[in-house]
Order: C-alpha cells, then structure tokens, then sequence
C-alpha cells in the first residue's frame, strides 16, 4: 500500500465545492471515480481543505492509499485521461505513510481577482470577481496589513457548521495589488476558517468604496465579536486555493 499526494488544478464553476455532496457534483467524487478506476476498488481521496461551491484551485493538495503500484508519472497522465477537463492533476509523488493533506499543511495561500471597471470581459467573467463602483487600492492595502499576526478572527468567518476549538489563526502577509483595472489579493496563513478569505476580501472592498476605514479591522480584530452584516462575502468565482505548503520531510518522491 502506497500513499500517493497528488497536486490538483481545477474549474469550480460547474462544482458545489470539493467535498462530496448529495446535492450536486463536488471535485472529490471526480477524484476519487478516477482513482478508484484505475485502483480497482474504491478509494478515498483526502482534501488539504474543502473550497467552496465555484471556487477554484491552483495548487490543491490531496493524498490517498493505493494497494496498486503505479509509477506517479503514470498516475498523472491516467487520471487525466478519466477526469474531466475542468479538473487536472499537475503532480504525484509518493509520500510517507504519516503525511497527511489537511492535518500536514504548513500554511495556505489563497488569491482573489476582483476586476474593477465599468465592464467585465465575459472571457474574465468565470474566473474574477467584478465591481463597477470606484476602488481605493491603497486604502485597502493598508487594511489588509493590519489583519496579518494572531488574531481571532470570529469576526470574518461563517458558521462551519461544525464545533471548533479556536478561532484563532495566523496571517503571514496579505497584500493588494493593482495593475489597470485588475485587482489582485494575496493572502497567506497557517490556517483560515470558513469562508474567512472570501468575508475579509468583502470587508477589503467597503474599505476601499470608503463605507470603512483601515482602523476599522483592529477594532473588529480586538472586538473578537461574532460576525455582523458589516462583513459581507465576496463572490466565490474569484477566490483560488494558491498553494499548500508542507514541512520537507512530506516532500516525497516521483519514483516508486
């Protein structure tokens, strides 16, 4: 029994999210279909995180058990051959039996493309958020610096839906950049609560209208209150999943 970690690109469009759902088609069930084709039996595909519905990926991160020897080079190519196209493995390796995709991960890094202009492209549209009203960049730039640090950040999350044992998390760095009409957030972390990316994008955005000011998010960091109606979400078509970082030791191999 091998465990493989796989690197996964996808198109969320036309997905209710990654994981598994009743109601519609999620990246996980494309994934574990293709693996447990070419696995012989069924197999279950572990996610670094659940995006949500229509939120893309570039740099997903999954892991799973297969009693099949494949070289990682062949299980590229043939689980691209079963997935469909919106969906693309960029990379396997085999990894240690205690590397985990979720439990494992450093830290994430996610990105979101808001388009300003009076028009967005229709060829944009499935990948970039759009407003039409006038951005102040630098006013969100400077807000977005102030959520960096620990904090709790019950203010800029959703019900998951699920206990957890701390909202507390970590932000690295978060920056805005803007090139013409194009907007640009990055934002990495040790972790990020339920829809915390997309909420503090939204919060970014009435900043940068001048419903906010940048103080603004240390008094809603410092208040540690639960969310209200001043933290709207952003739309999940701009949102991607970046990168997951992994400590060395889970860095694997690409032989068998």
């Amino acid at each position: 029994m091998s465990r493989y970690r796989l690197e996964v690109a996808y198109d969320g469009s036309a997905y209710l999210g990654f994981q598994i759902q009743n109601q519609g088609p999620s990246i996980q069930a494309e994934l574990e279909k293709a693996v447990g084709y070419l696995a012989c039996q069924p197999v279950r595909v572990n996610g670094s995180g659940r995006t949500d519905a229509g939120v893309h990926a570039r740099g997903q991160v999954v892991h799973f058990d297969c009693a099949k020897p494949i070289p990682p080079p062949s299980m590229v190519r043939a689980m691209n051959t079963r997935l469909p196209e919106d969906i693309r493995v960029l990379s396997a390796r085999i990894v240690p039996d205690g590397f985990d995709a979720r439990r494992s991960a450093a830290g994430k890094e996610y990105r979101y493309f808001l388009y300003n202009a009076p028009i967005l492209p229709p060829t944009l549209r499935p990948f970039w958020a759009w407003d039409h009203k006038p951005i102040d960049e630098k006013a969100m730039a400077a807000a977005a610096a102030r959520f960096c640090g620990n904090h709790d950040f019950a203010p800029f999350s959703a019900n998951p839906h699920r206990e957890l044992f701390t909202t507390v998390r970590h932000i690295s760095s978060f920056t805005v950049k803007r090139s013409g009409p194009k907007i640009e957030f990055a934002v990495r972390g040790d972790g990020f609560l339920y829809k915390q990316v997309r909420s503090m994008v939204g919060y970014l955005i009435r900043v940068g209208r001048g419903a906010e000011t940048p103080e603004s998010v240390t008094e809603l960091l410092d208040e540690a209150a639960p969310r209200t109606a001043r933290v709207p979400t952003a739309p999940g078509r701009g949102l991607f999943l970046w990168k997951v970082f992994y400590p060395r030791r889970f860095a694997g191999r690409t032989t068998l």
